[in-house]
């Protein structure tokens, strides 16, 4: 039963990415899209600290699985399954981490078991861009990190069991570590190192061409003036057969991942690939319920705060989900027998409604407003008390039309240009006023009551619905654009994450 809810909510889930094709407008080049008027905010980060100038100019997702790079001084980890990884200015460092829990939660802890670094190359070098590291590239399933004065980069890929670097010139290439290393040695060919560590870990790093790793200190070994792909792995329980897989498929590496809407309740994974030979890649539980076109290796398995983390080969993946069905009303109906008490309900419910002004100003609130009374019109058309809709229809016009013509003057949508989305008026320079909507937070709650209050107005005066299409348009694209589109405000499901397949936030799971 467990994990036919789980497949279920992730149906629920791609429901409404896939309703999105019908929502968002499909424009050319030569239109644009209705944008909510531009603002400064005060309190959101200036992107050019932490993306290259060429991402400058599209919009830049705010809830993604690389975040934590993109705030504050970009030095917190994220988890990329099976690797926690974190930044700094001048290294990157992996983490295999444990899990601890208790009858209330679990969690995961973050030690630096790896870390990678190399001595700066590039005498003048810019003062700015020697000072950090910047994000280079990103998809729905990875993010390019690139270190310009140390010749760095690192292809970070969702559920690769590999974390993959290229070195661009002849550089010395340091890979330390906080625990005590027992024995390291390389093969025969001198493209494949083993470094055994104290915590009972063991590590294998292979080069796309012969090189020669030395201990530089009792924690640190080195490549010296090496240039190419370094591919870094940890062996799942230090089991030889583990081992002897990754050996199989160390030669390919992903440099990025889209996730893509092929068909109704589909997903498909696909990986741009490099290198020689098939691609390993690693699925979650759910992915295994749903995966329909690829070869799963059962015992190569990482643990992780997700479930086992199981083998698949294939650059190229399709996950089908349940057909499930949506409708304006209930799926099973409701019983003749309850209509009269329904009925009853609803009446004072739009009595209520009609006398009771909404004092509110927060986005939040104001919106869970509008989605109630949207919802007692849904309602009196289930139970055939159609009289009640027009006092429901004049609330909500009365209620949304001074958000979407920016007349209300409390509070309003803006677009902010720097990220690519909506901010409110009191968010925009205030970060705790509505709930953090002006730094990002809660996007798909706030606009989606606005989104569903305007869906079920326009299904009541049609007319309606085509004035304000642009607008409501632009505030579900915020939060499900599905594409990458030349001319988009917004980043695509910024609220999403295409690789666990839930939406990201802790409120929602």
């Amino acid at each position: 039963m467990a994990n036919n809810n789980i497949t279920y909510g992730f149906s629920f889930a791609l429901i409404i990415c896939m309703s999105a094709f019908s929502l968002i407008p499909q424009t050319t080049s030569s239109s644009s899209p209705f944008q909510f008027p531009p603002n400064t905010s005060t309190i959101l980060p200036e992107p050019s600290s932490f993306f290259s100038p060429n991402l400058l100019s599209t919009p830049l997702p705010t809830n993604s699985f690389f975040q934590n790079f993109a705030l504050n001084n970009g030095d917190k980890p994220e988890y990329f399954h099976p690797y926690s990884i974190n930044s700094s200015s001048s290294s990157l460092s992996l983490s295999y981490p444990s899990l601890s829990s208790t009858s209330a939660f679990i969690s995961q802890t973050f030690a630096p078991d790896l870390t990678i670094s190399a001595s700066q190359t590039i005498a003048n070098i810019d003062e700015a861009n020697s000072s950090h590291r910047v994000i280079s590239g990103f998809t729905d399933l990875s993010v390019t990190l690139d270190f310009p004065s140390s010749n760095l980069r690192f292809f970070l890929a969702r559920g690769s069991p590999y974390v993959t670097c290229n070195v661009s010139s002849p550089t010395a290439v340091s890979v330390s570590t906080i625990h005590a290393i027992l024995k390291s040695y390389s093969s025969n060919s001198n493209t494949k190192f083993t470094v055994q560590l104290n915590n009972n870990q063991t590590w294998v790093l292979y080069t796309s061409s012969p090189s020669t790793l030395t201990r530089s200190s009792p924690s640190t070994l080195t490549f010296d003036g090496y240039s190419g792909i370094i591919r870094i792995a940890m062996v799942p329980g230090s089991d030889p057969k583990c081992e002897s897989i990754l050996d199989r498929f160390s030669s390919a590496y992903p440099i990025s991942g889209e996730a893509v809407f092929t068909k109704s309740f589909t997903l498909e994974y696909k990986w741009e690939k490099y290198g020689r030979g098939d691609l390993l890649m690693l699925a979650h539980p759910l992915h295994l319920q749903l995966l329909s076109n690829a070869t799963v290796l059962d015992d190569f398995k990482y643990k992780s705060i997700d479930g086992d983390l199981v083998g698949v080969v294939g650059d190229s993946w399709e996950l089908r989900s349940h057909n499930v069905s949506v409708t304006w009303h209930s799926i099973k109906g409701v019983k003749q027998g309850l209509y009269p008490e329904i009925v009853s309900a609803l009446r004072h419910d739009v009595k209520v409604l009609s006398s009771t002004p909404i004092t509110t100003a927060s986005s939040y609130f104001y919106g869970k407003l509008v989605a109630r009374a949207a919802r007692l019109a849904l309602i009196a058309e289930e139970v055939d008390c159609l009289d009640v809709v027009p006092a429901i229809k004049k609330y909500l016009m009365d209620a949304i039309e001074p958000w979407l013509d920016g007349t209300f003057s409390g509070n309003g949508f803006l677009y902010d240009p720097k990220w690519g989305g909506l901010v409110t008026k009191q968010g925009s320079t205030d970060r705790g006023a509505d709930f953090g909507f002006g730094v990002y937070n809660d996007h798909h709650f706030h606009i989606g009551y606005f989104v569903y209050g305007i869906s079920v107005l326009a299904k009541i005066d049609p007319a309606w619905g085509i004035k304000y299409k642009p607008q409501a348009y632009s505030l579900a694209a915020d939060f499900i654009n599905l594409g990458n589109q030349s001319n988009s405000n917004y980043p695509k499901l910024r609220c999403f994450d295409m690789y666990t397949l839930h939406l990201l936030g802790w409120r929602t799971g």
